[in-house]
C-alpha cells in the first residue's frame, strides 16, 4: 500500500524523461520465473456476519494482527478489509504454500477476536464508515465523489484476488512480454466470468453476478479502462499513464490538492501548483487501476475474491498455468483471441465481452465455452508445473461445480446469505 509519506527531492520532470521512465518500469522483461498473489478479504463477525462490526473492534484486532510473524505483506484497505501480499515466489507452489502458512496464522489470531474472513467480491450487507483517515484516501474520496457514489463503495466494501506474473520475454512468442499483455486483456473477461462472486450489495441482490466489476465499470474510465489495444504495449502504458487525470498533489504538511481536469501530461508542461518530480509519478502510478497493471510484472486485477478457506487458490493456479506454461499459453491465446473477435462484431466490442462476464458470469454462452476450454488447457498443464495433487482436484472440483454446468460461485449465493454461505 503506498504511504502518505512526502518527498520532493530530484529536478522538475521533463515530458520525455517521464515517457522514458514510463516505458523503462513498466514492463521488466526476462523468462517468466516468479508469481506472487494478493488477497483481499471482507472482515465479518465470526458467528454473526451480518451484523456490522464497530471500527474499534477491528482496529484493535488489527493492532494484534501486526504483531504477527508473517511472509506476506499485510495491510489494511480503507473499510476495514485485509490484505495479504505474497512476496514473488520461484514456483506456483511456492506461492500457494507461503500464502496458506500465512493465512493459517491470521485466522486463528481473528477467531481469538471474534472475527473471520469472508470471500466475496463485495459486501453483501454493510457499506461500513471509513477507517483509514490519511491525506490519500481523503484525497482519494474526495476525488471519486464528483464522480459518483461507486467510488466510496469501491474504498469500502469490495475485496479480489490479484494475480501477479512476470512480464515474459523480449522477443516475440508465447512467453513475449506483447503477447502475455494482450493474453492478460483477452483472457480478462473470461476471469470475471468464471469467478464471479458478490451478487448482492446491501442486503439486495442487485442483478449482477460480479457487482464489483460492475462497480469499477461506473469509476473514472480514464484511470480504470485498459490502455489502447492498437499500440505497442510499452508506448500504450506511457500515454495511458500521461494522459490519465491527476488525483491528488502530495504535500508536506495539511490535506492534499484534488485538482480538476489536470492530467500528468498537462501537470508537467505547466509546472502547476508546483512542478511535478520523479516521486510524484511513482504515486500517481498507484492511482490508476486498469483490470491489467504493468509493474515491472503484470498485475492481473479483475477476479472478485472467493469463498472457502481454500478457494483463492484456484484462480491463481489456473491464471498461472494459462499464462507460464508455454503450450497453454499457446493454445487459451488462440481461444480467447476468437472470443475476442466474436465479441467485435457485436456493438461496443470494447466493453460488451467485459459487461456480459459480470452481469451474466457463465450463464453467457460464449463465455461459457471460452471458460471451459481455458479450464481443460489449465488442468492439462499443472502437472507440468509441479502442482500438488490437492491443488489439481480443487481446480477439477471448481471445473465440475461451476465451469462446466454454466456457473459461477454467484449462483450459489441466496437472499439472505447465512455465514454457512460465506463459508462454502
Amino acid at each position: 500500500m503506498p504511504t502518505d509519506s512526502f518527498n520532493d527531492d530530484g529536478p522538475a520532470l521533463g515530458e520525455n524523461d517521464a515517457e522514458d521512465l514510463l516505458r523503462g518500469i513498466c514492463f521488466k522483461t526476462g523468462p517468466p520465473r516468479t508469481v506472487g498473489v494478493e488477497l483481499e478479504w471482507l472482515v465479518h463477525d465470526l458467528h454473526s456476519p451480518e451484523r456490522p462490526v464497530p471500527a474499534g473492534r477491528l482496529k484493535e484486532a488489527f493492532d494484534g494482527l501486526r504483531t504477527l510473524r508473517l511472509q506476506s505483506a499485510l495491510t489494511f484497505e480503507p473499510g476495514g478489509q485485509l490484505e495479504l501480499s505474497s512476496a514473488p515466489a520461484a514456483s506456483l507452489m511456492e506461492c500457494i504454500t507461503s500464502t496458506a502458512t500465512d493465512l493459517d496464522t491470521v485466522r486463528p489470531a481473528l477467531r481469538t477476536a471474534g472475527l473471520a474472513l469472508a470471500g466475496l467480491g463485495q459486501d453483501p450487507w454493510h457499506s461500513p464508515d471509513r477507517m483509514l483517515r490519511e491525506p490519500r484516501y481523503d484525497a482519494m474520496e474526495a476525488y471519486l465523489d464528483r464522480i459518483g457514489p461507486a467510488g466510496r463503495a469501491m474504498m469500502r466494501t469490495t475485496a479480489s484476488i490479484q494475480v501477479c506474473l512476470d512480464a515474459g520475454h523480449e522477443e516475440p512468442g508465447p512467453l513475449g512480454y506483447g503477447r502475455r499483455w494482450q493474453l492478460a486483456h483477452l483472457l480478462g473477461a473470461v476471469l470475471v466470468a468464471a469467478f464471479a462472486n458478490s451478487p448482492m450489495r446491501e442486503g439486495r441482490q442487485t442483478g449482477w453476478r460480479s457487482t464489483r466489476q460492475a462497480m469499477w465499470a461506473q469509476l473514472d474510465p480514464a484511470r480504470t479502462s485498459a490502455p489502447s489495444g492498437r499500440r505497442e504495449p510499452r508506448a500504450a502504458w506511457a500515454a495511458y499513464a500521461l494522459d490519465a487525470p491527476v488525483m491528488c498533489v502530495r504535500a508536506p504538511e495539511g490535506p492534499w490538492t484534488v485538482p480538476e481536469g489536470l492530467t500528468f501530461r498537462d501537470w508537467i508542461r505547466s509546472g502547476l501548483p508546483r512542478p511535478p518530480r520523479l516521486a510524484d509519478l511513482e504515486y500517481h502510478l498507484t492511482t490508476l487501476f486498469p483490470p491489467v497493471r504493468p509493474r515491472g510484472h503484470l498485475e492481473l486485477r479483475m477476479i472478485d475474491a472467493q469463498r472457502g478457506d481454500d478457494g483463492w487458490m484456484v484462480p491463481l493456479a489456473v491464471t498461472t498455468a494459462l499464462f507460464d506454461d508455454p503450450a497453454a499459453s499457446e493454445t487459451v491465446y488462440r481461444t480467447v483471441k476468437a472470443l475476442a473477435e466474436t465479441a467485435g462484431s457485436r456493438p461496443a466490442p470494447r466493453n460488451l465481452l467485459w459487461v456480459n462476464a459480470a452481469r451474466y458470469g457463465l450463464a453467457d454462452p460464449e463465455l461459457h465455452a471460452a471458460a471451459a476450454a481455458c479450464f481443460a488447457v489449465a488442468m492439462e498443464a499443472l502437472p507440468r508445473m509441479g502442482a500438488t495433487t490437492a491443488v489439481q482436484e480443487a481446480v477439477a472440483a471448481f471445473n465440475d461445480r461451476y465451469v462446466l454446468p454454466g456457473r459461477c460461485p454467484a449462483d450459489d449465493l441466496r437472499t439472505p446469505v447465512t455465514g454457512k454461505d460465506l463459508r462454502t
